[in-house]
């Protein structure tokens, strides 16, 4: 049976197919306005990627901030669920789980055999989140890649304190007219992202090992710096990190398809 896992972010819609238990596609879309109609061209993507049509995918689960208005999908896990389950396929033994996508952070501990102990989420503020790093590179007119990239080369560390993004872009702009070297201010948004992520993560206990997922475990700069503020273990970005919801979701649509 081909089973389907969708995960319904702010930014994006990734989906994942598995025939069986192993993966057979990947497919990600801009979630826009209708969730419900990027959901369904992203399992359009993924099914023509892999070959099958629409009408063979089976058992589908949907995580994620959307995943209630998905009514095609039968299984709906919360991202704690999902994100924990995904993380133990992909790197068995991982007892602390970080996931950071562009408007929410997750933290996650995991017990024995990937059970999920105990949780913590930052919902509150962007400047825990991806959609932080991105508005200050767009105030900094430098592709994200390049900004997390120029983060790397700083020889300052300059403290943030601006504690939303609307202040925190003005902190930059003021360190712009400053003449503050842009990879400088680059490690500084960097470094207040992961001050704030490392906090959050600290209340459930940092256990070694510690996995990163979500769109953010692609930007160098803020896997250094989440490194550096957890001060010990080192962080593993898992692979394809940014389907590591839709990942766990697919694993749950396939241990409900071996149930039913």
């Amino acid at each position: 049976m081909i089973v389907a896992g969708i995960d319904v972010g702010a930014k994006n819609v990734h989906v994942v197919l598995l025939r069986d238990g192993v993966l057979m596609a990947r497919a990600a879309v801009p979630s826009g306005f209708d969730h419900e109609e990027s959901a369904e061209r992203g399992l359009a993507e993924a099914a023509a990627a892999a070959g099958v049509g629409r009408d063979d995918i089976g058992l589908i689960a949907a995580t994620g901030a959307g995943r209630k208005v998905l009514a095609f999908a039968t299984e709906q896990p919360t991202e704690i669920a999902a994100g924990a389950r995904g993380a133990f396929d992909l790197y068995p033994g991982a007892r602390t789980v970080v996931d950071v996508g562009a408007d929410e952070a997750r933290a996650i501990k995991l017990g024995d055999g990937g059970k999920v102990v105990d949780f913590a989420i930052n919902e509150k503020c962007a400047a825990g989140a991806g959609a932080f790093v991105e508005a200050m590179s767009r105030a900094l007119e430098m592709p994200l890649a390049e900004f997390a990239e120029a983060s790397l080369e700083s020889t300052q560390t300059i403290p943030m304190n601006a504690q939303c993004t609307v202040f925190a872009e003005s902190e930059v702009v003021s360190l712009i007219h400053a003449n503050t070297r842009p990879a400088d201010i680059a490690r500084a948004v960097h470094d207040a992202m992961a001050s704030r992520v490392s906090t959050m993560v600290r209340r459930i206990g940092v256990e070694d090992p510690v996995v990163l997922g979500g769109g953010a475990a692609l930007n160098v700069g803020f896997v250094k710096a989440l490194s550096e503020a957890l001060g010990g273990p080192d962080v593993h970005v898992l692979a394809d990190a940014e389907y590591l919801g839709a990942h766990g979701a697919a694993l749950m649509a396939w241990e409900a398809a071996q149930r039913a």
